[in-house]
């Protein structure tokens, strides 16, 4: 048991080590991004085609990461299978 729940948050850390890389991929690229528009090609802003585009992106990882533990979770299965389980072991006695 103690194994299992040591796995499932070894793989939220890593989860979240994966979307704090992209998160800073995209401020730097982004920043970088701007700062060659603004040098090149002032009057139009290009860079934000990317920020905006790889920002839905972004937006979806943390989604999936984030959302996660939402009311549906694995946590919440097992918490409402448990539940279930207790409840039927009340009833039979």
């Amino acid at each position: 048991m103690d194994d299992m729940r040591y796995e499932r948050a070894k793989k939220r850390v890593e989860e979240l080590k994966g979307f704090y890389g992209h998160l800073t991929a995209y401020i730097i690229v982004n920043v970088f991004l701007a700062i060659i528009n603004f040098f090149t090609t002032p009057g139009f802003w290009w860079f934000l085609f990317v920020t905006f585009f790889w920002g839905i992106g972004l937006i979806s990882h943390a989604a999936s990461l984030f959302l996660k533990r939402g009311i549906f979770s694995r946590e919440w299965e097992e918490r409402k299978i448990r539940e279930y389980m207790e409840e039927e072991e009340k009833n039979q006695r």
